[in-house]
């Protein structure tokens, strides 16, 4: 039996007058990975910013219904955002390090909630490498400047950034597109490794790779949530017409 790690119930955003998400109600399991596909402008990255409130950054932004995170609401006027995205890491399309040593990168969530402690910093910085494939690749560099390593070095590095705050939840938006085929497929055995530690949720644009890595697939179009369900049975089996028209190619 699937454990529901965040239950969405009846959510509805919007950009002003633009109803960019509209009445969308799934389960997210724990210790899966869920990918979100669809043509582009569709809502998924808008959707996956829902879940760790990254959409509150942006003005004249309108939500309701209801995201929970272990049966807590996390639009509840009392919850910390900073520990929610600490909670909910999030890894972005165009690998961001900041301008500062391999180390460095990694201990800056650490840090920033308080740990001091030099030898536990190590001790997090090695894991979360370790976690991200990247340690055997790095351990003699740690000073040097991330921005030296290659783009795909350069996300595995931000998911060991995500990783080092201890997280239970992982969002990816399109973490692979920028990246050539080689370090994509690191990232696609990566998640295999990080589901049995974390949720991780992912919107790719590339359909083969939702059938590669995903447990459960939704498929987003112009805001709705068309279907959802176990990935083999969403690609073999569509439910709704216009899923299969997009999995089949005849749009998108």
């Amino acid at each position: 039996m699937e454990n529901t790690k965040i239950k969405v119930e009846h959510l509805n955003l919007y950009y002003g007058q633009n109803h960019a998400l509209k009445d969308v109600t799934m389960d997210i399991y724990e210790n899966k990975v869920t990918a979100f596909i669809g043509p582009s402008g569709c809502g998924k990255s808008t959707f996956l910013k829902t879940l760790n409130r990254m959409n509150d950054l942006i003005e004249n932004v309108k939500i309701d219904g209801l995201v929970e995170l272990d049966d807590e609401n996390i639009y509840d006027k009392k919850v910390d955002t900073t520990l929610l995205r600490k909670k909910v890491g999030m890894v972005f399309q165009q690998p961001n390090p900041f301008p500062m040593s391999i180390y460095d990168n990694v201990a800056y969530g650490p840090r920033l909630h308080g740990i001091k402690d030099k030898k536990r910093l190590d001790e997090i910085v090695t894991n979360s490498l370790k976690g991200a494939a990247l340690y055997d690749e790095v351990k003699d560099d740690l000073k040097k400047s991330a921005l030296s390593l290659s783009g795909g070095q350069q996300q595995r590095l931000c998911i060991a950034r995500a990783l080092a705050v201890e997280p239970e939840v992982i969002l990816m938006d399109e973490p692979t597109s920028a990246l050539d085929p080689i370090s994509t497929l690191k990232i696609e055995d990566l998640m295999e490794d990080l589901k049995k530690k974390y949720t991780v949720i992912i919107v790719t644009h590339n359909m083969q790779q939702a059938t590669r890595i995903a447990d459960y697939t939704a498929f987003f179009l112009v805001g709705e949530m068309v279907e959802y369900g176990k990935t083999r049975d969403l690609f073999a089996t569509p439910q709704d017409k216009r899923t299969e028209d997009y999995i089949t190619g005849r749009f998108g």
